[in-house]
């Protein structure tokens, strides 16, 4: 069984009387990919949102490497080895695509604002620094011939392969992907498929939330299975796939 990087120990969200997440608890290991699943109003984006701290718990913790990072800024986890994608694309289109990459390594450098204002030598070597880490990003997921074009000028699909760089390139330990596969055709979802499992194999762990059941079931080491708001299910994709609960959830009871 991998050690342990993430434990997720029974978050749970009230709006009012509603309770959108229920005592919910699972961990990531190292080198692990976890899919979280669920049919729709599951409770699986907010569960995200939860463990990367855009929304705040009503109960449970989140443990990253050992240190409880519940609460803690989206921004503050990168320099923890801690990076997110959106479903909803994060891309600034009037940039290149490298200085799209180049932003995500802000948790590498140390310069601030008076040294970059002044261009000193230290802002210099950051810039150079994150230059270089972009590049490599962008040359993993087969990006490099891109680099000087307009990110808003990108297909969409290359927008999402953009953001898998940008998210890949502080080296972080865990990855958080919202629906990587949405709006891609199946060429591009095997294109960002294969990316997710030969980064792995570098040492990445992954956690992504997915309606794509072919994908879900083709690279997941380990499966969590919401519904409404309540952890139904959890284990390898042949195990979730003969779950009565989950063919319930999904099917209907008379499925099962």
């Amino acid at each position: 069984m991998a050690k342990p990087i993430m434990q997720i120990k029974g978050l749970t969200k009230k709006f009012g009387g509603i309770v959108a997440v229920n005592d919910v608890s699972f961990d990531v290991g190292e080198r692990e990919i976890v899919a979280v699943i669920g049919p729709n109003g599951a409770g699986k984006t907010t569960l995200f949102n939860l463990i990367s701290s855009i929304l705040p718990q009503t109960e449970g913790e989140v443990w990253f490497l050992g240190e409880k990072i519940t609460g803690k800024p989206l921004h503050s986890l990168a320099a923890k080895g801690l990076t997110r994608t959106f479903q909803n694309l994060q891309v600034f289109e009037n940039m290149t695509v490298l200085e799209n990459v180049m932003l995500g390594a802000h948790s590498k450098i140390k310069t601030n604002v008076l040294s970059a204002g002044f261009r000193l030598k230290s802002a210099k070597e950051d810039d150079e620094l994150a230059r270089t880490l972009a590049e490599g990003a962008l040359q993993k997921v087969g990006m490099s011939a891109y680099m000087n074009q307009l990110a808003g000028n990108l297909p969409y699909g290359l927008q999402k392969l953009l953001e898998l760089a940008r998210a890949i390139v502080s080296e972080p330990k865990l990855i958080l992907l919202d629906e990587p596969m949405a709006g891609l055709n199946d060429g591009e979802k095997a294109k960002v498929a294969d990316f997710i499992v030969r980064m792995k194999h570098e040492g990445y762990s992954f956690l992504f939330v997915e309606h794509d059941m072919t994908t879900v079931m083709k690279i997941a080491d380990k499966i969590v299975v919401i519904d409404f708001g309540n952890k139904i299910a959890e284990g390898t994709p042949e195990e979730i796939k003969e779950n009565p609960k989950v063919i319930a959830a999904y099917l209907g009871e008379e499925a099962v």
